[in-house]
């Protein structure tokens, strides 16, 4: 599921009723969970009732264990709608902060900024920081900012602004996490006959939800599964080498390697002492 898939309806006049609708119909008896200003609030079922919706609070919905956040609802003339509040994204990648803004017929934008958090700080993003950041919005309704060749610096949070000559207006802010991709041995030696387990790991969840490509000695294997884990069952000598893992679509954007080491197998031979055995 996307998060295109969820909408946050709004109903009602004193008292609000936010339901979460969905495009096609969920099997079973999903819970929701509902987030105000990005912060989880209360598990329900599909209607959430607010007994006063501030022009500040925005809200929106997500299945239980499939946490992707619905595009947020707000009760006011101006408002900015980010389409995740928090975002993952692989390092080297490119990644589209989504956004649109919405605003009176009568206003005019004058300007449009995007800032980010730094040094205990807001600072100004320029439209160009040596070529990697580009604002892909426009003065209508959408307020996008695209960021290529992303850096582990880039994880931070960031904001929307826009104003006219007398007004100024900001969204919250959403969290960008830049993650590269790790590959876990363990053990990172073995004896033939034993196990191994390889495991792709990130360290925050991509969305949605990735496939993996496995390799060893920078060729990509053959028939093996797309999962973030691989278990070489029972490991023979050949199965010695370098390996690495990336997500699918990011091929240009390995782990680092890691060497498998197969060991012969020792078999003491105790009924023709002192002769023994050795497996490879």
């Amino acid at each position: 599921m996307s998060v295109t898939d969820l909408q946050v309806e709004v109903t009602g006049e004193d008292i609000k009723t936010l339901t979460c609708r969905t495009t096609c119909p969920l099997t079973g008896n999903p819970t929701y969970i509902w987030y105000k200003n990005g912060q989880p609030v209360v598990e329900e079922k599909s209607s959430f009732y607010v007994h006063k919706l501030s022009d500040e609070d925005r809200y929106s919905c997500a299945v239980k264990g499939h946490e992707n956040l619905s595009p947020a609802v707000c009760n006011n003339d101006y408002c900015v709608t980010y389409s995740s509040q928090s975002i993952c994204a692989l390092k080297g990648s490119t990644v589209d902060l989504s956004c649109s803004y919405k605003y009176p017929r009568n206003y005019i934008i004058k300007t449009t900024e995007w800032y980010y958090w730094k040094n205990h700080d807001w600072k100004k993003i320029r439209d160009d920081n040596a070529g990697r950041v580009s604002y892909c919005g426009n003065k209508v309704n959408n307020c996008t900012l695209r960021i290529t060749d992303l850096r582990e610096e880039d994880s931070t949070s960031y904001y929307f602004s826009f104003s006219n000559w007398n007004l100024r207006k900001e969204g919250s802010s959403i969290s960008l996490t830049v993650t590269d991709v790790v590959l876990e041995m363990e053990p990172p030696s073995v004896s033939v006959g034993n196990r191994v387990t390889l495991t792709c790991t990130t360290k925050c969840s991509l969305d949605p939800n990735p496939e993996y490509s496995w390799y060893k000695n920078g060729q990509p294997i053959e028939n093996t599964n797309t999962n973030s884990t691989v278990h070489i069952l029972s490991v023979r000598s050949e199965d010695a080498g370098r390996y690495s893992c990336g997500v699918k679509g990011h091929e240009t954007l390995l782990s680092p390697e890691k060497t498998l080491n197969v060991t012969c197998k020792y078999i003491k031979d105790t009924v023709n002492c002192p002769y023994s055995l050795y497996i490879c």
